[in-house]
């Protein structure tokens, strides 16, 4: 924790200070890193995607929530000044950063090489620690998709990491992608108990308690303890491909598919990338928790500016996603892994299905209202089960 009383002039996780202070000045919203977070000049500040978590209570501020008795998150894009942090009526949290609005490049070769030159250059740089702490060795988060077989193939001597119950889809694609690879990949099977013991520690690191967060959580923080049991301090993820580049039906399928509010491709894919700021906040929180720090070439401002000139056919087409992303695959990795469809990690791995499975054995039945988040509250508070109880 940090407050007013003790703290250092600059304290910025994620980035150099003289670069993040020429952002503040200019409010250039991609000034080329991979994200930042605290403290600049006597200012709060958090990069326009949210990519490093940081909270206020009060007067007080802090990369872990756990270390603030009530946390807030302080909004992607923020420049505050230190006197309005407890100051709950300031306008201080007005964005000071937002994505550009950037129009599509028309000529098709020159959108794909933007993408495929980002691509490379951040999944390179991860070896070399350009997107993460300068010591320390890196292992890779690998599901046998597109998006975490690109960021391998930038670190070409690291170990890749599965975990999922037995017999699920994303263990199952991994084994194949890492065998076409030639990659060594470890294994971490879920069970049952690992749900019952491990849920508390995720709710105790990241505050969230809901079925969505949990599922997606629980695999990467069980890969990041092995990881770090083997000796790696950081861990290379493909996270923000599927927002980039057009991995969800919803965007595809834009504007007829009422999850979304945006009547084109384009669009659809924007209102996603707001979504990066709480799913990176997640992952960061129980990465960290796991005893790794997360390194995200897919979501350094290079590969971003790259990914906002695209034109939607070249995020979706049809039943065609992320055509950008495996295009500036090719010949990177396998066409068997390049063009592999991909569950989402919280049904991939099974855990979605497992974490019901135990709500309803323990008497928390689907007709319930949150039953599973009502589980989830017993294992954290050690009550035991009680469908009855209050909610």
């Amino acid at each position: 924790m940090t407050d007013h009383a003790d703290r250092p002039r600059d304290h910025l996780d994620g980035a150099d200070p003289g670069i993040v202070r020429r952002a503040v000045e200019t409010r250039d919203p991609l000034p080329g890193t991979a994200g930042f977070a605290g403290e600049l000049d006597g200012r709060l500040v958090r990069d326009v995607l949210g990519r490093r978590p940081l909270f206020v209570d009060g007067d007080a501020w802090a990369f872990d929530p756990t270390e603030l008795a009530d946390p807030v998150s302080v909004p992607a894009g923020s420049v505050r000044p230190l006197e309005a942090v407890a100051d709950s009526d300031s306008d201080a949290d007005e964005p000071h950063w937002m994505l550009p609005a950037v129009d599509p490049e028309t000529d098709r070769g020159r959108a794909l090489d933007a993408v495929r030159e980002a691509v490379l250059d951040r999944t390179g740089a991860v070896a070399d620690s350009g997107d993460g702490p300068s010591d320390g060795s890196v292992a890779v988060a690998f599901s046998g998709g597109v998006d975490s077989a690109v960021v391998a193939a930038g670190v070409p001597e690291a170990p890749c990491y599965v975990a999922g119950f037995e017999g699920c889809h994303d263990v199952a694609a991994a084994r194949e992608a890492a065998a076409a690879m030639d990659r060594d990949l470890g294994v971490v099977e879920i069970t049952h108990d690992d749900i019952r013991e491990r849920i508390p520690d995720l709710v105790a690191a990241t505050g969230r308690t809901n079925p969505m967060d949990l599922p997606i959580a629980l695999p990467l923080f069980l890969v990041g303890e092995r990881a770090a049991a083997d000796g790696f301090d950081r861990l290379a993820l493909g996270q923000g491909a599927d927002e980039l580049f057009g991995g969800y039906a919803k965007v595809a399928k834009a504007p007829d598919d009422p999850r979304v509010d945006a009547d084109t491709i384009r669009g659809a894919r924007r209102e996603l990338l707001g979504t990066i700021p709480d799913q990176a906040e997640r992952d960061v929180l129980a990465l960290r928790a796991a005893g790794v720090e997360p390194v995200t070439p897919l979501l350094h401002d290079d590969v971003v500016a790259a990914a906002l000139s695209l034109p939607g056919h070249l995020i979706a087409d049809g039943d065609e996603r992320k055509l950008a992303l495996r295009e500036a695959a090719r010949g990177i990795v396998p066409e068997s892994v390049r063009t592999a469809d991909k569950k989402a990690v919280q049904y991939g791995t099974y855990v979605a299905r497992e974490l019901d499975r135990l709500a309803r054995q323990a008497g928390f039945k689907r007709r319930m209202d949150d039953h599973v988040e009502r589980y989830v509250r017993t294992l954290v508070d050690g009550s035991g089960p009680d469908p009855e109880g209050p909610s």
